[in-house]
Order: C-alpha cells, then structure tokens, then sequence
C-alpha cells in the first residue's frame, strides 16, 4: 500500500522523507519547509491518519513496509528521513529494515522505548471519544495541548486536520490505530544502524527522549550521531521551528 503523500517546499528541492506522530498527518511540515530553503519535505499520512487508507495491521513493521512501497511509487531511492515522535521510532526501524533506503535521520524528540505503564494509560485515555461540539471548542483544547505555539498554527491545525462528523468535529485519523501506536511507543527502543548519520533533537520539556538511550545511540554511531536538545515542549518543530530549522540545515 502506498501512503497519501503531501509535499512541501520547491519542486527541484533536495526531497527529505517526513513522517509525522501518532494522530498527526502530513500538512504539519508547511512551516518547517519555509525554514529550509533548497528542502523539499515529502509528508506523508500514516495508515491509519489524515487521507491514507486506515485498515489494519498498524504495527511498526507495516508502517515500514508502507514507507518503502511509497517511496517505490515515488521513484525514491536513497534519501534523508525526518520522523517526529512516533514517526522517529518508524524512521529508526526504517532505517534498520533498509538502510539502503536512508541516507541519513533527523529525529525530532522521538518515541521509543517508553514506559509500558505510562502508554496503558496514555491508549486508555485515547480509546475515549475525542470530539468538539464547536471548531471553537476544539481551538480552545488544541491551544491548551499546545502551549507555547503560535496561534496561526493552531489554526493550520484546525485547518488540515478538523472535519465534521455526526454533527460534532473530530480530528481525521483512527483511534485504534492511534491505541496501537501507543502500544508499540513501548516496545524495547532500539538504536539507528551503525554508520547511519543521525540528528537527534530532543525536546528538553518533554520526556520521550531518555538519557540511556541517547547513550545507547552514542556506543551505535559514535561520530555519526550529532544530539542537538531543544529548549521546548514536545512540538519541538512548531514550538522553536528557527533553531530546529538551523540545526537541520547544517546536519543535511
């Protein structure tokens, strides 16, 4: 199956793969993008999210198997890949499946290895219904989530992501696929392959990114990997898109 596919940046710019996280889509990048001039950032939807097919099975192993049948579709062979959060876990495991498919990582605060107690009850909370009687009300949440974002963004987000349904309004992804990624957030977090150059920009307000693994990921790459931390929240590219921006820039 190939993914829904959402491109931002210049049409003869260097393409970078961009996969966003769990309940996420691909129309976030559009501001990242403009920050990386020469960029284009081929965004993907995820199974289970935004305009790609939602069908099972949603375990990582697919959505790898999704990256690479995209970039079959494409015509892509080797190219950078940028994962946030969940889609940092795809990335790593994308890279350790084909590592003739990935040129090099950019890891945006990603999401492996995490508590198995804390995603119980983080897929838990996410089985509940999520829906908003107003696109009001659903500004009010998104900015309450995401604290320290500009608000035109937030609208972005409303934008691309909100649509109506059954005469509330619900964000375009599925919840089980979204309780299955929480699932495997928890599974043992494994490194990038050796020899595979590596950005890794954890977000100092978050929690995902552990020391031991970022330690793990020192003894796998030495010298390949470059850790950049970022002072923000978890929405590391949208909170502080200039120094991300920077610090991808030189990586690429």
């Amino acid at each position: 199956m190939t993914l829904h596919v959402h491109p931002h940046g210049p049409a003869d710019g260097t393409p970078v793969l961009a996969l966003h996280g769990v309940t996420g889509h691909a129309r976030r990048w559009p501001v990242l993008a403009a920050a990386l001039p020469g960029v284009r950032l081929v965004g993907v939807d995820l199974r289970g999210h935004g305009h790609s097919p939602w069908a099972p099975p949603w375990g990582i192993e697919q959505h790898v198997a999704d990256v690479v049948a995209t970039l079959d579709a494409l015509g892509l062979g080797r190219v950078p890949v940028l994962g946030h959060s969940f889609g940092g876990a795809i990335a790593v495991h994308l890279a350790r499946t084909a590592p003739e498919r990935v040129e090099r990582l950019v890891l945006l605060d990603p999401a492996l290895g995490l508590d198995p107690q804390e995603m119980l009850e983080t897929a838990e909370s996410t089985r509940a219904d999520e829906s908003y009687p107003d696109r009001a009300a659903a500004r009010a949440d998104r900015a309450e989530r995401w604290a320290g974002i500009d608000a035109a963004l937030i609208e972005a987000e409303l934008d691309a992501h909100l649509v109506p349904d059954g005469g509330r309004w619900r964000y375009r992804y599925c919840r089980s696929a979204a309780v299955a990624a929480w699932s495997e957030m928890a599974r043992p977090a494994v490194t990038p392959p050796p020899g595979t150059p590596t950005l890794l920009v954890p977000a100092t307000k978050a929690d995902f990114v552990s020391d031991a693994w970022v330690e793990d990921c020192r003894a796998a790459l030495g010298d390949d990997l470059v850790v950049t931390p970022v002072d923000s929240g978890h929405m590391v590219f949208l909170e502080r898109t200039a120094e991300v921006a920077a610090a991808i820039r030189g990586f690429l």
